[in-house]
């Protein structure tokens, strides 16, 4: 069964960090882009981050070098590490996979998706 569990969420400070966790499914995951996306409340499902299976990455300008994606082929782990939050990064954050070549900022061009985990950032 494919899967995708996120786990590392929780509550912050402005001006902190936490680090998301992606466990994926081995036969999604090698030779697949990961994506992280979040949705704020009332708000779109938007693209965060993506990670190529070669490690080349690319990131939405708002969390340009505040943000750090990577990922662990050896324990199919895709992560976010997310520094200098700020409360606008208040959302649900989800990890996805992408099987196709459609745009990796688009939600439509993943297949599978995890259950998202809630990042709280106060001010």
């Amino acid at each position: 069964q494919v899967q995708l569990v996120e786990s590392g969420g929780g509550w912050m400070q402005a001006g902190g960090s936490l680090r998301l966790s992606c466990a994926a499914s081995g036969r999604i995951f090698s030779s697949n882009v990961m994506g992280w996306f979040r949705q704020a409340p009332g708000k779109e499902r938007e693209f965060v981050a993506a990670i190529w299976s070669g490690s080349s990455t690319y990131y939405a300008d708002f969390v340009k070098g505040r943000f750090t994606i990577s990922r662990d082929n050896a324990k199919n782990t895709v992560y976010l590490q997310m520094n200098s939050l700020k409360p606008e990064d208040t959302a649900v954050y989800y990890c996805a996979a992408r099987t196709s070549s459609l745009p990796v900022v688009t939600p439509g061009s993943y297949d599978y998706w995890g259950q998202g985990t809630q990042v709280t950032v106060s001010s």
